[in-house]
């Protein structure tokens, strides 16, 4: 079929906008902190109209901004980044301190806090509220990222809603104690006691060999500022809008801290997303070696329901 000039002129123009806008350029967008720069992306939604914007905050680990590690790549924050610009939000995430492109804002382990991430948070959201092209912002925080992202919404009045994304309902020292049950008895007396002295605020003298990868003295103090966190104490906190988001397929984090975080704030907004795992990608099975393969495939999709769920909740804050 022919189209007369005008109309293939409306098309092209038409289609130029929505390629755009899905295309929209990332740009650089960093924190300076005392110690350093903090470097991030910006998604920003192709318009002059100020907009939502979604601060992602990444999981544990050398998690970077796209939340790949060196030994895995699903870049499963970098989709939902695009996922929430198609829609008409901005995104910002970054590397954390000491990780990928943000290595120079070094923080010597001995003297690393969890308060060390949550404080990073906090100075972002702070830079965020000065920047007129956005109109309101959101937390998102994956697996770890949940918590960071969680103490640092309470009594914050310059964010409107925090979403949690496959969060633990828990205390660190709770679920490291689940994940040794499979180990040898006396392994489990051993490191159950060498946890729960840091649960105490004790630092740990004499660590034997065999389990310095875990308790080695320069990590102590960072655990013993993680362990005294609960999540379901902090949610209860919040006097914003909350969304709690998991996966059936979750093999990290269970229903369980799902329940326990919703039960803690009863009127947040709650999504079980069938089929979803860790990574926040679509899979049937709880196989370890088939999940895996999810870790790996940067090509694999995004499981849409989160992205969805997510956009619904943030067009609805006022």
């Amino acid at each position: 079929m022919k189209f007369p000039s005008f109309h293939r002129f409306i098309l092209t123009f038409s289609f130029l906008v929505s390629f755009g806008t899905l295309l929209a350029q990332e740009l650089p967008y960093s924190l300076m902190t005392p110690t350093g720069e903090i470097k991030g992306s910006l998604l920003m939604p192709d318009t002059k109209n100020a907009v939502p914007v979604v601060l992602l905050l990444s999981g544990s680990g050398p998690t970077d901004r796209n939340g790949n590690r060196p030994s895995m790549k699903c870049n499963n924050l970098k989709m939902l980044a695009e996922a929430l610009n198609i829609n008409g939000i901005a995104s910002i995430r970054f590397d954390k301190r000491n990780i990928a492109q943000s290595k120079t804002a070094t923080t010597a382990e001995i003297n690393l806090r969890f308060e060390t991430y949550i404080n990073d948070t906090k100075a972002w959201i702070d830079q965020i509220a000065k920047d007129k092209r956005f109109s309101k912002i959101i937390v998102a925080g994956h697996s770890e990222g949940a918590l960071i992202g969680l103490v640092a919404c309470v009594n914050n009045d310059k964010v409107k809603g925090y979403i949690s994304i496959a969060g633990t309902g828990r205390p660190a020292d709770e679920i490291m104690k689940e994940q040794l049950q499979t180990q040898p008895m006396d392994i489990r007396v051993s490191m159950y006691k060498m946890i729960d002295q840091l649960k105490n605020g004790d630092t740990i003298g004499n660590v034997p060999p065999q389990y310095n990868s875990f308790f080695r003295k320069s990590v102590q103090p960072y655990m013993i500022s993680w362990f005294k966190y609960n999540p379901q104490i902090e949610i209860a906190k919040l006097e914003i809008p909350v969304l709690i988001v998991q996966g059936t397929m979750d093999i990290q984090v269970k229903f369980t801290d799902y329940d326990l975080l919703a039960k803690a704030k009863p009127t947040a907004r709650k999504l079980l997303i069938p089929d979803m795992n860790h990574v926040l990608k679509s899979i049937s099975t709880i196989d370890k070696v088939a999940q895996m393969q999810t870790y790996t495939n940067p090509d694999l999709p995004l499981e849409p329901k989160l992205a969805d769920a997510i956009v619904q909740f943030v067009k609805k804050l006022n």
